[in-house]
């Protein structure tokens, strides 16, 4: 399997003008630890995460060094990290040198980069432009998947993951294609909260109906 099939195509960014606190605000209502950071033309310039947010005096956790380390360390260095301390905007704080991967990059390979890395999702580019975003939590997906009897996507596979999501993308009544859905074998693994249980009938109707589908397993869980 590749990349494109466990993606999640329905990316939260943010731009890099926006402000530290909005970036804030996103991390915690959707319980990431990482956004994209993308300009207005749809290139990925930079990421912000956890990390680039934990030294800062707000919380005093700003890095302080004895006055002989600070004497030896680069001026460079210690204006960085003033503007990561202190900076008001994403493009401040953000890292701007991104981990990233293609549509076509092998799960392999992705899971090599978490490992390697040390990070917990990877975004995915086009003409460095991002397509979305695989996380441990997709491959871990995809693993269950298989070991439901599935066997690795086709291109039919493909085509009928790509139907689906943009039948998702249509309809009012949901925000499923922000989840993420894998098909294998012309089995639709269907994955995520969701708000309720006529939401679960629902997405298991709009999936079974989809052209190509063979069957789909429901991996929903409905909060009550």
């Amino acid at each position: 399997m590749k990349a494109a099939d466990v993606m999640v195509k329905d990316v939260i960014t943010v731009k890099p003008d926006s402000s530290v606190d909005d970036a804030i605000k996103l991390l915690v209502e959707h319980d990431f630890s990482a956004l994209p950071v993308v300009d207005d033309s749809g290139q990925m310039v930079g990421i912000i995460s956890e990390s680039d947010l934990m030294r800062r005096p707000e919380i005093g956790t700003e890095k302080h060094r004895q006055w002989w380390m600070e004497a030896i360390t680069p001026a460079a260095t210690l204006a960085h990290e003033f503007a990561r301390a202190h900076g008001q905007r994403v493009h401040e704080v953000m890292s701007k040198h991104v981990v990233s991967a293609s549509e076509d990059t092998p799960l392999g390979e992705i899971a090599t980069l978490l490992e390697r890395k040390r990070i917990k999702r990877i975004p995915i580019l086009r003409d460095n432009k991002l397509v979305g975003v695989v996380s441990r939590s997709n491959l871990i997906q995809a693993l269950a998947s298989s070991r439901n009897g599935s066997h690795g996507a086709t291109d039919t596979d493909r085509d009928i993951r790509t139907k689906l999501l943009a039948r998702l993308a249509e309809q009012d009544w949901t925000g499923f294609g922000a989840r993420n859905i894998i098909v294998s074998d012309g089995v639709v693994h269907l994955w995520g909260l969701v708000g309720s249980e006529d939401e679960r009938e629902a997405l298991t109707a709009l999936a079974e109906e989809t052209p190509g589908v063979v069957s789909v397993c429901d991996e929903m869980i409905p909060s009550y």
